[in-house]
This record gives C-alpha cells, sequence and structure tokens, in this order.
C-alpha cells in the first residue's frame, strides 16, 4: 500500500498509529480539565495542615484527578446540602453576604446559580461565596478515603459531617448499588454518622435490590427510640 502511495515505508504505519490514537481519544473522551486555581488553592487551604502538603502533591500530580475530584464533589455535596435548608431564611442569606463582602441581592442570585452548578462547572465565584465561609477545615484517609468535614458553626451549626468509603477485599459482600447511591446523595446521608453507616453497610437481602429511598428510611428507623428496648 505504502508504495502504491508512494509513501516512505514508514509513513503509512505512522498514519495508521495516528488514527488508532485519535479514535482511542474519541471513545475515551477528553480527560477533566484543569480546576481553576483559585479553587484548588481554596480548597487546599481548607485542608488539614498535617494533611496538605501530601494532598497538594497528588492533586498537581493528577490535575482534577479521582482525589481532587473526590475531596471537591464532597464539600460541593455538604455545602449544598447546607444552602438548600437556608435557601428561604433571610437571616442566613444576610449573614453570609456580610462574611463574604456582597450585598444580600446578589447572594442570592449566586445562591440560585449555585445550586444548579457541578463539580466540573464549579467556579471561583461559586467557591469565594460559599465554600470559603461555610467549610472550617477538611481532612481525608488516603487509604480509606474516608473524610470529615467541619463546617463554620456560625452559618451551619451541627457536627462534623463524615464520610466512609472502605474497599473491600473478596471475602467481604458486594456492596449494594442502592447504598453507594445513599453515600454519595448527602441529602440521604449528610447526618448520618459512622456508626450508623456500617449498620446500613451491613445489611443483607436476598435476591432484592434496595434503593437510596430505602437506606434513608432504614436511617430514620435506627434513630427511632421506638425501636428499640432501653438495656
Amino acid at each position: 500500500m505504502a508504495k502504491f502511495l508512494k509513501l516512505p515505508s514508514d509513513r503509512l504505519s505512522k498514519l495508521a498509529d495516528h488514527q488508532r490514537r485519535e479514535e482511542l481519544k474519541r471513545n475515551l473522551g477528553d480527560p477533566p480539565a484543569p480546576m481553576f486555581k483559585e479553587i484548588r488553592e481554596l480548597i487546599l487551604r481548607k485542608c488539614e495542615h498535617d494533611k496538605e502538603k501530601q494532598v497538594r502533591a497528588i492533586f498537581e500530580k493528577q490535575p482534577f484527578g479521582e482525589l481532587e475530584r473526590f475531596v471537591t464533589q464532597k464539600l460541593l455535596d455538604v455545602i449544598k446540602n447546607v444552602a438548600k435548608k437556608e435557601l428561604k431564611s433571610e437571616n442566613w442569606l444576610h449573614v453570609v453576604a456580610r462574611l463574604t463582602g456582597r450585598s444580600y441581592e446578589q447572594l442570592r442570585v449566586t445562591l440560585l446559580e449555585f445550586l444548579d452548578t457541578d463539580v466540573i462547572n464549579l467556579s471561583p465565584e461559586n467557591c469565594i461565596s460559599f465554600l470559603d465561609p461555610l467549610i472550617e477545615s477538611w481532612d481525608v484517609d488516603l487509604t480509606s478515603f474516608g473524610m470529615e468535614i467541619v463546617l463554620n458553626r456560625r452559618i451551619a451549626p451541627g457536627d462534623a459531617k463524615r464520610y466512609e468509603f472502605v474497599e473491600r477485599g473478596p471475602q467481604q459482600p458486594e456492596v449494594e448499588p442502592g447504598f453507594k447511591q445513599f453515600l454519595s446523595d448527602s441529602s440521604l446521608s449528610g447526618t448520618a454518622t459512622t456508626e450508623e453507616i456500617e449498620v446500613l453497610r451491613n445489611l443483607r437481602f436476598n435476591g432484592k435490590r434496595p434503593t437510596s429511598h430505602y437506606y434513608y428510611r432504614e436511617l430514620q428507623s435506627l434513630r427511632d427510640p421506638l425501636h428499640f428496648r432501653a438495656l
């Protein structure tokens, strides 16, 4: 074929190789674009001091890789959960507006835009308006990917939010898809403690596939004192 087309002997193979690479790119899609530098710096500044250097190295080695996406997504979930609860609270909006140097009207518009965004389209404005004032600090276990997020008690009172994602060995039961969805949706699992999550994780079913809302209802049942006898 190369002789027929009057091409150098290695030219055709290079063209074929290039075509295969382009086809692979189309099939896999483009790699995720790096986040805005301002967003990454803000997220790293909120990281626990003893872990910040190690996490920064991973972020820089793998721009918007698995760890950076995971951390950003969990922070985004927690902030959105708080913002949805306070959406109609004028007092809360005024407090956040003062903390960020914005007017009430500006913050209101920004909040509605923020609730519609996702981790790919997160902007520096979103982070300055909500991530910065709401997140006090966060920490992640780089072995289990368990994560703890501490909120600013002034505008988001309550205990720290904890998430546990532990890889199970071959002898351990498979994690239900509905349970994974439950964990990834902070509106369902955002207030669950580590102990409650372990109880839900260990539930077993015979041929049935529970949904994420099933686990949410089970969580409420665990908290209902009428369902348990005193020791």
